[in-house]
């Protein structure tokens, strides 16, 4: 079943010249400190409610990622997922779809290769440098997708993947919405959104999404109703999404999210039912 990361066989390829996700990546090596999430001071909406950060509602985040990424909810087998989905990126891979084009791949290889000298996948950090930015299957095919499927199985890169998936999006994410005042659900909608668009400067970036919800809306920590602000930040989101053609398909929007926010349930509370592309899923 086609996702936004592997598009559907009608869809045209997206060229390399228009990326939106994750496009910046590349020139600011996925460093936040660099292009901080947040360009200016906002009110504090500190909580003592439960987060995304919880462990049980990370991990519902987590399938419903997967759900719209790998069509399972399974996403612990998704360590080993890699292809090139023909969308101008190159490798597509991991949890999170690390791209060997966006910059986000070549980091979470030289982490793993930081503590872990010498596996697998440590001989193709050249290439990865090399092909940053662009398409390019230079010095990394024929053997690369059979090197990551390999290294995958050594929890030393499963930890790699985590670590890197929290340090670039969930982190970032959690953080952006807890300091707009949004409860699990809205933490979610920003998660992903930033693991589609990336947060950089490009229109249909992260921030450049929310900054196009704040045009008609205010978030809870800004003094405003916190359905209102989520409707408006996933129109900006289904806006940016039909930006580009592998991710014209907004059901991951229209049937996930919209249904949690229309049922009222702002705190992921279980069971969740919900479709992605057609296909239903639940989480009891």
């Amino acid at each position: 079943m086609a996702h936004p990361f592997r598009e559907p066989a009608t869809s045209a390829p997206t060229t390399p010249t228009a990326p939106s996700r994750r496009t910046l990546l590349a020139l600011l090596g996925a460093s936040l400190a660099a292009a901080p999430l947040l360009r200016a001071p906002l009110a504090s909406a500190a909580t003592t409610a439960v987060g995304l950060d919880d462990p049980a509602k990370k991990e519902i985040a987590m399938k419903l990622v997967s759900s719209a990424e790998n069509s399972s909810l399974d996403w612990k087998a998704q360590y080993k997922y890699i292809e090139d989905i023909g969308d101008g990126r190159g490798y597509t891979a991991g949890i999170i779809g690390f791209c060997s084009g966006t910059g986000d791949m070549l980091d979470l290889v030289q982490l793993y290769t930081d503590r872990k000298p010498g596996n697998v996948l440590a001989k193709y950090l050249p290439a990865l440098r090399r092909v940053n930015g662009t398409d390019s299957h230079s010095g990394l095919a024929p053997d690369f997708s059979k090197d990551w499927r390999t290294a995958a199985q050594d929890t030393a890169f499963q930890q790699a993947q985590n670590d890197e998936r929290d340090r670039v999006y969930f982190n970032p994410a959690v953080q952006q919405g807890k300091t707009d005042g949004l409860r699990v659900l809205g933490q979610f909608t920003y998660y992903d959104a930033i693991v589609m668009h990336g947060d950089g400067d490009d229109s249909t970036s992260f921030r450049n999404i929310r900054a196009r919800a704040l045009r008609t809306a205010k978030p809870p920590a800004q003094g405003g109703n916190e359905t209102t602000y989520l409707n408006a930040f996933l129109d900006a989101r289904v806006w940016a999404m039909r930006q580009e053609e592998a991710h014209s398909d907004t059901s991951r929007v229209d049937t996930e999210q919209r249904v949690f926010l229309r049922n009222g349930n702002l705190d992921l509370t279980t069971p969740l039912s919900w479709k992605v592309y057609g296909d239903s899923y639940k989480i009891s």
